[in-house]
């Protein structure tokens, strides 16, 4: 089977998406499959200054850090594979609750969620990740963008998301979610050079 082979106009669920076997990687948002588009290095090089100084920070700590491919299934109904139609997989998430964490992934919110944006990002997936991000309570949304180096966080406040001032490099961000953890934006930005 093949990602043309299917019929764009229709709705899958998770136990669809186990099924698939071709090569490219796709997220379901709402049962609508959106294709992934590969990493380019700056993209992988952030990605990776991001997940080693949250790996740091969380040595010996309850909550994990992950990244893609890394699913993440955002319930519906109920835990069925039939009744999940969200599959997500964000650039980089923490997940604190144990309980989430499976061998397939994360069952639920992350606490912490990045995505780092790339020239073939859709407008209307970054829209709709937003919103499911918010509704399923991910505490935290960190957006990066490569180009202009900026960075933005939305965070999780009585069910509503409140978005900082965009941060440059010369920031620090320190996180709500990870009492004590800061990034330096200079550094991480300073690292594509």
């Amino acid at each position: 089977m093949k990602l043309a082979d299917l019929n764009p106009n229709l709705l899958y669920t998770y136990a669809d998406y186990l099924k698939w076997q071709f090569e490219e990687r796709v997220e379901l948002i709402k049962g609508k499959i959106f294709e992934l588009s590969p990493p380019n290095s700056m993209h992988q090089e952030i990605s990776g200054y991001i997940y080693l100084a949250i790996g740091n920070y969380l040595k010996g700590k309850q909550c994990k850090v992950f990244s893609a491919p890394y699913d993440v299934r955002i319930p519906r109904k109920t835990k069925d594979d039939k009744d999940v139609i969200t599959v997500l997989q964000p650039d980089i998430c923490v997940v604190c609750d144990k309980s989430k964490r499976d061998l397939r992934g994360c069952f639920g919110a992350p606490d912490i969620v990045v995505e780092i944006t790339s020239p073939s990002n859709n407008v209307n997936e970054l829209k709709n990740k937003y919103k499911i991000y918010e509704e399923a309570g991910v505490k935290e949304y960190w957006v990066v963008l490569p180009e202009p180096k900026t960075f933005l966080v939305y965070t999780l406040i009585d069910g509503k998301y409140h978005a900082s001032r965009l941060m440059v490099a010369g920031d620090v961000f320190q996180s709500s979610v990870l009492d004590g953890f800061s990034l330096n934006l200079k550094d991480m930005f300073d690292s594509l050079d």
